[in-house]
């Protein structure tokens, strides 16, 4: 379900980046932020089945907008000597967003309950709509209205864009195992560690690094190709999956706590989750500033918006195939403990709260992690090929 909705969420921009167009960025603006309130607003309050299900359609709609108008906005305000710049101070509002989200998450879902998450989320998005009838105003785009056939149209012109579309499926493996992490991370880690764990703020890790490095990162790769500073994310990602990996080892050699500092302990499989989530949030400063740079690049005057949605399909395939196979992993080799033999489930409590072996039913749990980092490897060696492709074609075209 968790897969679905994260996938829709990132197939809608290409048709709101088109709708955006013709609109306008303000106007499309204001009804993202109207949706996603609505929607959290509903799954806050209304808490049953088919408000919810209509609750996350109205937020993925509302998402798609802001995923397409606001990348479009910044293409629009920048030019080829500071768009890179420019898409790296973007990225870095993000995960001041993402960062902040997630350190409210975990006090609002154990203090009050898992819809004040919702309630608070309406309530920003309602700041949001305030901030954009005051603040935003429309930038010079030639927008033209599309028909829905023209937007098919234009959609089917950019799936056959050989050299577009590969590079979506290939950064797709990055973002398969970034994006799994918050469908599997959360439940790996209160299984292996016990509930004493806040997945929430591991999770943290990442924008917090992507906060701080993500400018200086993009001006220190100023000068590589978009190409090569993505294939440095990707050649990182797998490492990133593999020290993941290392949690339960590292526990066999040093017990369940490892002190850094004085008052500072902690369990050794969180030690290596966050290190491997600090890992990811690196590479992601490679990558997402540099791969919508060269998105943009691909777009015809007039259509940022459309083209910019369409850079958004890398998220799609990823949950489509990161969350996909998340929970089979999980079920493999690390299950829910409530479905486990007696003995066994015992064996779970105790080793938990007070010390002691996890039964046999968790002695692979590290395989989740060698399976993504396996789809890195293959995702890393795609690039490095594409390069290679690509940089032959251009200097046949060239001579």
């Amino acid at each position: 379900m968790a897969g679905l909705f994260a996938a829709l969420i990132y197939l809608l921009p290409p048709f709101a980046g088109a709708a955006a167009d013709a609109i306008g960025f303000r106007k499309a603006l204001v009804l993202a932020f109207s949706l996603l309130g609505t929607g959290y607003l509903m799954m806050g309050i209304l808490q049953t089945k088919p408000t919810t299900i209509s609750a996350l359609i109205l937020i993925a709609m509302g998402g798609s907008f802001v995923k397409s108008v606001i990348t479009g906005t910044v293409a629009q305000c920048s030019d080829q000597s500071n768009r890179a710049r420019a898409y790296s101070i973007f990225y870095l509002t993000v995960n001041i967003g993402a960062f902040s989200g997630k350190l409210l998450a975990k006090p609002l879902r154990t203090e009050l309950g898992v819809e004040y998450i919702n309630l608070v989320s309406s309530g920003f998005c309602f700041v949001a709509l305030v901030g954009v009838y005051i603040l935003y105003r429309n930038v010079d785009a030639a927008r033209v209205g599309k028909t829905f056939k023209e937007i098919l149209i234009g959609f089917m012109k950019v799936l056959t864009n050989l050299r577009f579309m590969s590079l979506i499926l290939i950064v797709s493996g990055f973002w398969a195992i970034q994006h799994q992490m918050y469908a599997t991370m959360p439940k790996y880690v209160l299984r292996m560690v016990g509930e004493s764990a806040a997945p929430e703020w591991y999770a943290n890790v990442n924008p917090l690094v992507v906060m701080t490095l993500v400018v200086p990162v993009t001006h220190l790769v100023r000068k590589l190709s978009p190409v090569n500073s993505i294939s440095i994310a990707l050649f990182l990602i797998p490492i990133s999956a593999l020290l993941f990996s290392l949690g339960p080892f590292l526990e066999q050699k040093t017990g369940r706590s490892i002190s850094l500092l004085p008052g500072l302990a902690l369990h050794p499989v969180t030690m290596m989750m966050v290190a491997g989530i600090a890992l990811q949030g690196l590479a992601e400063c490679f990558l997402s500033p540099r791969f919508l740079e060269y998105a943009s690049l691909q777009a015809p005057k007039g259509e940022i918006g459309l083209y910019m949605g369409y850079s958004h399909l890398t998220s799609f395939f990823a949950n489509l195939l990161g969350f996909g196979i998340s929970g089979y992993l999980l079920e493999a080799w690390c299950p829910d403990p409530s479905m486990l033999p007696d003995k066994s489930r015992i064996a779970w409590e105790k080793a938990v709260n007070t010390g002691g072996p996890l039964p046999p039913e968790y002695a692979n749990a590290h395989y989740i992690w060698i399976v993504f980092a396996g789809i890195g490897v293959l995702a890393f060696l795609a690039v490095r090929i594409f390069s290679i492709v690509t940089e032959r074609i251009d200097r046949s075209r060239h001579y």
